[in-house]
């Protein structure tokens, strides 16, 4: 009897002891879990969204950039990016290899990047969809792969320094691109979500969701056939010359459309890693440089307007050089006397300073201004130059036996495509234009750039007898080589000595260049055609006037013009 209350005490201690056990471990855990979701609630809590709620970039579609009839220029293409989570990743040197080898890059390159404690870290962005796919193919533990977009350019380097270039996240770094960025790029969206535990996006489970806008497309004013003619025929005469660098505009000079920019070197859009420094720069607007005797149009047509001389006026030119103190001036081929008409139909630089004389600084300098040469054109490209032309005040008196015939002055293809486009469209300067308009993908128009009328620079008949001039200077004088077949064409050559280091003029450096239009009567193009040191033959009218021709013959019979040929004036 006493063993059994012994046995009994001893079980029912037992007992107790089981139920404190238990009461404590529950209050403990009870007392953890007001520790963990009351007081660091906050903190685990950021903690699993941090695991299991992603916020997910959603990128724009790049708008499209087109030319004036609507074929694309600029397009963005789906491609895949590569990127790996390297803490999950357990066999790292076989990684390297493979990754190495597929995506054809340095094995140092890759283990550097599989090396960092981070949970991202890009490999390759916008592979090809080859290598995409074979990497696919060994199911890598911490590799994945995203959907991304590559700008892709269908013409190459067609019209590239119009055009431009985007970066790796296709935000605009040069030309059209990055000038009108802010248009093209759109508005970023973004998924805030729940991943599984394979990081997989539940989309079901949304927690928040921004679509992204899409960018606006670009509408140009360039004709990508005429555009190809431009650069086709540049690049013969640039090869063959072996041309430092050329440059052309076309310009419709009613509107100041620009149908064609072209420069050489030039370089591949879509291989920008390739290309040199010297391809970069756009030529046309970027390099300023002297004339020379293109710059006669605004001289004669000075002349004319203010009725200083008339075109059967008769100057003696020397023979062909001209003592005027301590200067001579000479012309590239002896003359005697010549009317007005063949000094210009000629290219004498005498001939042009002696009646230029007869105007004056102040007015030759008031038709600088009217023509545009102390202003940028405000064509909507970026890094237009303005070239250093002094005012009247800082003229020298030796300026006007310089200034007149392309000398002491500086200009930029564009300004010259501009300034002849005055004479071809009845004496108004007009405003270039790249953009026609800005619209949105469903065809709505955004922003429109109409044609602007800077202001009026000669009159309506001055401007057509010196399209009828002009056209004597392909007909009859220096321009021959600028004559087409089936057109009428009217236009200026010119050959400038290259300013040397020390201000002199070199010898052996010049810039070869014809500006002109057609058809004479009634213009429907203007094309400025500029090369930087040609070699071995140099002059204007055997260098550009070719160029001038040949785009002027296809882009004229592209466009359905008919000639239209204008009488003679006296």
């Amino acid at each position: 009897m006493d063993l059994y209350f012994v046995h009994s005490g001893t079980f029912r201690a037992r007992q107790i002891s089981v139920f404190l056990f238990f009461l404590l471990s529950l209050s403990l855990l009870l007392i953890r879990l007001f520790y963990l979701q009351g007081i660091k609630h906050s903190f685990y809590y950021k903690i699993a969204n941090e695991e299991h709620i992603v916020s997910v970039e959603l990128q724009p579609k790049r708008g499209t950039i087109f030319d004036r009839n609507m074929r694309v220029l600029a397009v963005n293409l789906n491609r895949i990016s590569v990127y790996a989570n390297p803490r999950e990743i357990k066999d790292k040197a076989k990684a390297v290899k493979i990754i190495s080898a597929i995506l054809n890059l340095k094995s140092d390159f890759v283990a550097g990047r599989l090396s960092r404690d981070k949970g991202f870290v890009w490999i390759k962005r916008k592979v090809t969809n080859k290598e995409a796919a074979a990497l696919k193919k060994f199911n890598l533990t911490g590799v994945g792969f995203i959907d991304e977009s590559k700008r892709f350019y269908p013409n190459a380097g067609s019209a590239c320094h119009l055009v431009g270039s985007v970066n790796i996240d296709n935000k605009g770094q040069e030309g059209l691109e990055a000038l009108y960025d802010g248009y093209l790029k759109g508005q970023e969206g973004f998924l805030v979500a729940t991943q599984d535990a394979k990081r997989k996006l539940l989309h079901s489970y949304r927690e928040d969701f921004l679509a992204p806008k899409n960018g606006y497309n670009l509408v140009l004013t360039i004709d990508e056939v005429i555009q190809n003619i431009a650069e086709r025929e540049l690049y013969k005469m640039y090869d063959k010359y072996h041309a430092k660098g050329a440059a052309i505009v076309v310009m419709d000079p009613k509107n100041g459309d620009i149908l064609a920019l072209a420069n050489f070197p030039n370089f591949d859009l879509n291989n920008p890693a390739k290309r040199q420094i010297d391809s970069v720069r756009n030529r046309a607007v970027n390099d300023f440089f002297e004339p020379g005797s293109v710059f006669k149009i605004v001289t004669a047509s000075a002349i004319l307007e203010e009725k200083a001389v008339d075109l059967n006026d008769k100057f003696d030119c020397e023979n062909g050089a001209w003592k005027v103190g301590r200067r001579v001036l000479h012309d590239h081929r002896p003359h005697g006397v010549m009317t007005f008409r063949e000094v210009i139909e000629m290219s004498s630089n005498i001939g042009t300073v002696k009646a230029a004389s007869l105007l004056g600084p102040e007015k030759m300098n008031k038709y600088m201004r009217l023509f545009g040469f102390y202003e940028r054109t405000g064509i909507d490209l970026p890094g237009e130059v303005l070239g250093m032309n002094r005012p009247l005040s800082r003229w020298t008196p030796t300026s006007m036996l310089a200034i007149p015939m392309g000398q002491e002055v500086t200009t930029t293809t564009i300004q010259l495509a501009s300034a002849i486009s005055v004479i071809a469209d009845n004496g108004f300067l007009v405003k270039p234009r790249i953009v026609k308009r800005i619209e949105s993908e469903n065809g709505e128009v955004i922003k429109e750039f109409r044609p602007e009328v800077r202001r009026r620079a000669i009159s309506p008949m001055t401007a057509y007898r010196m399209r009828v001039l002009l056209m004597g200077a392909v007909e009859n004088g220096t321009g021959k080589k600028a004559k087409v077949e089936d057109f009428s064409t009217g236009g200026k050559t010119g050959t400038a000595q290259k300013v040397a280091p020390g201000g002199i003029y070199s010898h052996d450096k010049f810039m070869a260049s014809f500006i002109g239009f057609a058809p004479v009567g009634k213009p429907a193009i203007a094309v400025a055609v500029c090369v930087d040191e040609p070699h071995p033959v140099y002059f204007g009218g055997d260098v550009s006037a070719p160029v001038f021709k040949n785009v002027v013959d296809e882009s004229l019979k592209y466009l359905n013009v008919k000639d239209t040929r204008p009488g003679m004036v006296k």
